[in-house]
């Protein structure tokens, strides 16, 4: 187990393309991870220093390490805050031997109260809310700087941990990307609608193939490109293999995937909350604004509020396969254009931005 490359790393629960695409823009910094997701691809991890790990082996890393700053996951990330607890502590431990400053620092984008949804029940689930808790409350109050990446995020950390985050330093910066500064290709295609992630049931795919028979009614010559793996995978392959305007696409590289990016007109991705979780920003939103496409979602999302007001559809979750067509059929319609799309972006991506400030030196 090797000491961290840089000085300052990034702690995640779990790493995906997207992470290490950014990476590679960000200031320097090794990344400390438990596990990768669906759509991690090896060849975005030259150059970078990675440390994959459980809880043991990245303990022993930090106690390795000579680190300045470090970037931990957020702490009402409930599903991993005993382990950032854990990290932060041995974090400031090794710190402390070394006699050296350690700056602590996240990135909030969290806007659902992870204790509020479902009430504990049972001895043993009480417990683990209370411990749970008590880890929030103890990695808040040890943070420097936090970086909101939405309202909806800063409001609900100014509800929930407003007095053991007194002392931090916060910023609100919005999590949109700049422009994506991939070749341009061929172009938008007419009639080309995008799904892209989990093929799962909190991501919309149901509402999605239930809306399409009624979006064909509208418009015939809509195209449908499904790009992601999951437990839904069978029920979009059925539809492939029925419609011949739609294609599913399981596990492509990033270059492919920005591909189909720049060739959709409108993605859609109909987000619906479950008991113990909702879309924080979501990913693929902000990967197509950043390719000028038009969005279909809905208002779990925490970039709702900025989606409806800069021209894009945003639906109630429970809206009816009508509803869905006749909103994906308008965003069709109106043919806006990418440099349109584009326009409304920020000049420079705002996690780059709201790394700048977390990592700043400090006053």
């Amino acid at each position: 187990m090797r000491p961290t490359l840089h000085n300052r790393a990034r702690v995640y629960d779990s790493v995906r393309s997207a992470h290490l695409e950014r990476a590679h823009q960000l200031a320097p910094a090794s990344i400390l991870y438990r596990r990768h997701r669906y759509d991690f691809d090896p060849a975005l991890a030259e150059g970078l220093d990675l440390h994959r790990g459980g809880l043991l082996r990245t303990t022993v890393t930090l106690l390795r390490s000579r680190l300045a700053s470090l970037e931990v996951n957020e702490p009402l990330l409930r599903p991993s805050v005993v382990r950032t607890a854990v990290l932060v502590a041995v974090a400031r431990a090794a710190a402390g031997l070394r006699r050296r400053e350690l700056v602590l620092t996240t990135y909030a984008i969290e806007n659902r109260d992870p204790f509020g949804a479902v009430p504990a029940s049972g001895p043993r689930a009480r417990a683990r809310a209370a411990v749970d808790r008590a880890a929030g409350r103890y990695v808040a109050r040890r943070l420097d700087r936090v970086a909101f990446g939405t309202g909806a995020a800063q409001e609900l950390y100014g509800a929930l941990l407003a007095d053991e985050l007194a002392g931090a330093e916060r910023a609100l910066v919005p999590a949109l990307s700049s422009p994506c500064g991939c070749p341009s290709g061929s172009g938008q295609e007419d009639g080309r609608v995008l799904f892209l992630g989990a093929l799962t049931d909190r991501k919309g795919v149901p509402q999605l193939l239930a809306a399409w028979p009624e979006l064909l009614a509208r418009r015939p010559g809509a195209r449908l490109t499904v790009v992601g793996s999951g437990p839904l995978e069978a029920e979009v392959a059925d539809l492939a293999a029925r419609e011949p305007g739609v294609e599913l696409v399981v596990g492509p590289p990033r270059a492919r995937v920005h591909e189909l990016l720049r060739a959709a007109s409108v993605l859609v991705l109909l987000s619906q909350r479950t008991p113990v979780w909702r879309e924080q920003v979501g990913l693929p939103i902000v990967e197509a604004l950043a390719h000028g496409c038009t969005v279909v979602t809905t208002d779990e999302t925490g970039l709702a509020g900025w989606l409806a007001d800069h021209g894009h559809e945003v639906l109630a979750p429970d809206a009816p396969p009508a509803e869905v067509a006749a909103a994906v059929a308008g965003a069709l319609d109106r043919r806006r254009s990418p440099e349109s799309v584009l326009a409304d972006l920020p000049g420079t991506d705002g996690r780059l931005d709201a790394d700048a400030w977390l990592s700043a030196p400090r006053a």
